[in-house]
This record gives C-alpha cells, structure tokens and sequence, in this order.
C-alpha cells in the first residue's frame, strides 16, 4: 500500500509541475506533459477534419477551445487519479464516512479524491486522523490554487489572441486585403513619400513583437485557427518578412535605401524571423517539416514580377530591381512558414494570399 500511495504523490507532483511550467513559469516548450498532450488532440483532431471536406477548416476552428477544454480536464484527472492512490488504502480507517461502511474499491477513492480537491468540500468521506486531515488541507489549497490559476490564465490566453487578430487584421488591411506585401509598399510610400509610412512601419513592428512574446509565454495559441486565412500568423510572418525583402531587392535604393536601413524594417525582419522560431516550437521536427515543403522557383519568381509591376506603378521600384537577392532572402523564411501553416491545415494559397 505504501508503494501505491508513493506512486499516487509522484503523480500528484509531476501533475503539479506541468500546471506550474504551463501556467506560471509560462515559456514555449518547457511543459512536461501539456505540450505532447496538446499536440495529441490536434493531431487527432487534423486527421477527423479529413472526413469533414470542404469545411475542414471549420472543424479545425474549434481546435483551441476544444484543447483548452480537454487540457483542464486533463490535469483534474490526474490530480484526482494521484490523490486516489494515496487516499485508497486509507479507506475504511483513517478516512470513512459518519455512518455506515466505507465501500475499499478504486471509483470511491476517486470520488472522495475530487470532493477533497474541489471548493465544494470531502462530501460524506471525513479524515479521522492528522495525516489525512493534513492530506485533505494540502488537496483543497492544491484544487483551489489550480483553479484560480487556469482561470487566469484562460483570460490571459484570450486577451492574447484578441491582439493577434488586432494584427492580423491590421496587417492585411495595409495590403488593401489582398495578402500582397507590394501592395501594402506602394500605400506607405504613397507619392514617393515613406516619411508618414514609416510611423506605420514602426507601429506595426511593435505589435508583431507583442505578438510574439504572447505565443512565447501562451503556446496553447498555436492551436487557435480560424477559418479565414487573413487571421493565420502564417500569412501575418509571410506578408511581413515579403515587406521586408521587397524593400531591401525592389525598392529604389537611391532614394529609399534609408527605409532598408532603418531600425522599423530591422524589428520586422527579426521580429518575423523569431515568431516562426517561437511558432516551430509547437512542431514535432521543424527541420523536416521545413525541409519537406517543396520549392516553387517559377511561382516565386512570378510573385517576385507581380510585385515590382505594383511598386513601378507606384513610382518606387529600382532601376534594376534584384531578382537573386530577394529569391535567396525568400528561401530562408518561405520553406519554415508553409511547414508551420500546413500543421494548421492553411494551404501555400492561403498564405501567400494568391487564392
């Protein structure tokens, strides 16, 4: 008996670290079990939204909710399951009922383990000795704590994605909604003039940086994916780090190069850069699912010409524009993004904005 309650306490505290690596020390990647837990029900999830056709994505969407939900229950299970191998043996002595007798078998141990471990108190089961009473003091702190803190952090998690989509809509609405990066070129430097757009630039890199770190400290954000493409962080890094690249391959160096050079275009590109890094923690092997997207030279150079024909009407484009440069800048991120969009059931159309 003293091996199976040993068991239950090891369960209890590994149960107690993950909420506490989760929720309070609140980094990507350093979960002990939420993060394979998590990565379980998406994929999962991933394979029924198959059955589902066309509205797969619409499946998908309920995704984050759904993890959340399973994720809370997940930790209550365990928390229970461990207190009932400690509480077990102590059944029918120590802990027992004010009358009558205590039935021994596992399913009451676990309900005196949930009423000890919720608000609501031990039920009929009381503890008749310091140990127990001290175990049934140590479960409603643990029950209380773990539930204030998910509750906390759920808003947390919530209020996070609001900004997300603040971004993700504010992003595509500088490309006139079209994904395109170009267009969103030609719009800040409106009559040659990128002095107001700069601001833009400016602004919008801290947002992205907002962004970032909230993925960082709430992983469970990854799994968040709604049906239209325009709120996917995938194409939010696409369009951004495009920018990036057309202004350093496209734009007329001459009069625009302090634009490359400057400090709003240095955060966006290290900004993008960071959140696919921060984003591929949630992958299971990010180098391969990289590696395993296949690269489209003829597609990409044919964006590559769409844009400067946008940025030469617009009066921006440089007298001779650097196909090589923005290819060999465009195959560093483009390969990361499409693996991570793919993990989400986003299609290189969706990304890319040429659908």
């Amino acid at each position: 008996m003293l091996a199976q309650q040993l068991v239950g306490g090891l369960i209890v505290l590994t149960f107690l670290a993950d909420v506490f690596l989760t929720v309070l020390y609140a980094r990507a990647g350093t979960g002990l079990l939420a993060p394979r837990w998590n990565r379980l029900i998406w994929t999962l999830l991933k394979a029924l939204s198959a059955l589902f056709g066309r509205h797969r994505g619409v499946v998908l969407s309920f995704g984050g909710p759904l993890i959340v939900i399973l994720l809370i229950a997940f930790w209550a299970f365990g928390l229970t399951v461990g207190t009932a191998l400690i509480v077990q043996p102590e059944l029918g002595g120590a802990i027992r009922p004010s009358s009558g007798d205590s039935p021994k078998d596992f399913v009451t141990a676990l309900l005196v383990a949930g009423n000890s471990l919720s608000i609501v108190g031990g039920g009929d089961y009381s503890p008749h000795t310091p140990g127990t009473r001290f175990l049934y003091l140590i479960n409603s702190l643990i029950g209380a704590s773990v539930l204030s803190l998910v509750l906390s952090y759920l808003v947390q998690v919530y209020s996070a994605l609001r900004e997300r989509n603040a971004l993700a809509l504010t992003v595509d609405t500088m490309t006139d909604c079209t994904g395109q990066a170009a267009r969103a070129l030609a719009r800040l430097g409106a009559d040659g003039k990128f002095q107001g757009g700069y601001s833009e630039l400016a602004n919008l890199a801290s947002a992205l940086e907002r962004t970032k770190e909230a993925h960082h400290f709430y992983p469970l954000l990854f799994y968040f994916r709604f049906p239209d493409p325009r709120y996917s962080v995938s194409r939010v890094c696409f369009v951004i780090l495009d920018l990036v690249a057309l202004t350093d391959a496209a734009l007329d160096q001459e009069r625009f190069g302090w634009l490359a050079r400057s400090s709003a275009l240095a955060r966006l590109r290290h900004g993008g850069k960071l959140m696919l890094k921060t984003l591929e923690i949630g992958l299971p092997d990010p180098e391969k699912a990289a590696g395993e997207q296949r690269q489209e030279p003829d597609r990409t150079r044919s964006h590559y010409s769409r844009s400067c024909h946008e940025l030469e009407d617009a009066g921006l484009l440089s007298k001779v524009p650097d196909d090589g440069r923005y290819m060999a800048e465009r195959q560093t991120w483009e390969p990361r993004i499409l693996s991570v969009a793919t993990v989400v059931g986003y299609t290189t159309d969706d990304v890319t904005g040429a659908a």
